[in-house]
C-alpha cells in the first residue's frame, strides 16, 4: 500500500495534505544535493600571544586544495566531488583521510585549473599528490594518528598519496627560522597540530596557522559601489600599482571607510599574503591610508 494511501486511510484529508508536504521535503533534496553537504572539518586559529611550540607537530601549510576522502569519495572543503581520473581514485585506501591537493609551491593557479574541470586529464593529473595530514574520526592523540596514517599510505603505496611531514621545533626561535625557510623557499606559512589533540572539527587552537603578511602601496583609481549589505555604501577600491597592476580591495575596510572612502588618487596600504604567477597579490586586505608624514 502506498504512502499517499496510508496517510489517507490513517488521517483522511488532512493526511493527503501532510503526506504531500512530505514527499514535496524529500523530493526537493536530491541525493546530489546531499552529497555535496560541507564535511566537518577542523580549521585552524591565527598563532598569537604565548604558545608552547614544543607542544605541537609541525608542518609545512601547502597551497593546495584541500579535499577529503571518506573511503569511496573524494570532495572538496565546499562538499562537492573532486573529479578525479579513476585510477586515481582506486590508488586510495578504505580509510578515512582528510589533506590538500597540490602540485608544489607556487603552482596553486595551475592546480585550480586542473581539480576544477568535470572531465579530467590523466597527464595533468599526474602531477597532483594527496598530501594526507588527518585522519577523520580517528582514535586517540594526533601523535598517533600521524602513526596510523604513516602506516596507511605505506600499504597503498601509490605515489600520489603521502603524508605531509610533520617535525618539532624546540622553541619560538626555531619555529621562525623554519618559517622564514619555508617562505624564502616559495612556501606559504607552518600549520602547528598539538601533539595530545583528539580529533576534532571546526575552529579550534588545537590546530594553528603561522604565515607572514606582505605590505605594499597603491593608489586608488576607482570606487566600485558595494551591493547587499554594503547598498549604498564602497564595495571595493580599484587601486594600481607602481608597476601598473590594477586589481580590486574588498575586504578589511569598515563601514566607516565605505562611507567616507579614500579619494581617487590617495595612496592605500594593503597586505597580502603571496603573490600569483603574473604579480597580482592573493587575498589583498586594505589596511590604511597611506599618510605623508
Amino acid at each position: 500500500m502506498g504512502f499517499v494511501v496510508r496517510m489517507n486511510i490513517l488521517f483522511g484529508q488532512r493526511g493527503l495534505c501532510l503526506a504531500a508536504c512530505v514527499l514535496a521535503l524529500l523530493v526537493s533534496v536530491s541525493p546530489a544535493q546531499a552529497s555535496e553537504a560541507a564535511p566537518p572539518l577542523l580549521l585552524a586559529e591565527v598563532l598569537r600571544g604565548e604558545v608552547d611550540v614544543t607542544r605541537y607537530w609541525v608542518s609545512e601549510k601547502l597551497d593546495g586544495a584541500r579535499a577529503v576522502w571518506d573511503g569511496r569519495s573524494l570532495r572538496f572543503r565546499s562538499g562537492r566531488a573532486v573529479h578525479a581520473p579513476a585510477w586515481f581514485i582506486a590508488g586510495l585506501p578504505p580509510e578515512p583521510l582528510d589533506g590538500e591537493l597540490w602540485i608544489a609551491r607556487g603552482r596553486f593557479d595551475a592546480l585550480s585549473g586542473i581539480v576544477r574541470r568535470q572531465v579530467p586529464r590523466d597527464a595533468d593529473w599526474r602531477q597532483i599528490r594527496y598530501m594526507v595530514f588527518e585522519q577523520p574520526d580517528g582514535a586517540g592523540t594526533f601523535t598517533e594518528r600521524i602513526e596510523r596514517l604513516r602506516g596507511v599510505v605505506a600499504r597503498a603505496d601509490v605515489p600520489w598519496l603521502q603524508l605531509v611531514e610533520q617535525f618539532r621545533v624546540a622553541d619560538r626561535q626555531a619555529l621562525q627560522a623554519r618559517l622564514d625557510e619555508v617562505v624564502a623557499g616559495g612556501g606559504e606559512g607552518l600549520m602547528l597540530h598539538r601533539d595530545d589533540a583528539p580529533y576534532l572539527t571546526g575552529r579550534s587552537d588545537a590546530l594553528l596557522k603561522l604565515k607572514p603578511l606582505f605590505d605594499a602601496e597603491a593608489r586608488v583609481v576607482g570606487h566600485l559601489p558595494g551591493k547587499g549589505r554594503l547598498s549604498g555604501m564602497l564595495g571595493a577600491l580599484q587601486v594600481e600599482t607602481p608597476a601598473g597592476l590594477r586589481f580590486e580591495l574588498g575586504t578589511g575596510l569598515s563601514d566607516a571607510e565605505r562611507r567616507n572612502p579614500p579619494p581617487l588618487g590617495a595612496l592605500v596600504t594593503y597586505q597580502y599574503r603571496a603573490l600569483t604567477p603574473d604579480g597580482v597579490p592573493r587575498f589583498a586586505s586594505y589596511l590604511r591610508r597611506r599618510e605623508a608624514f
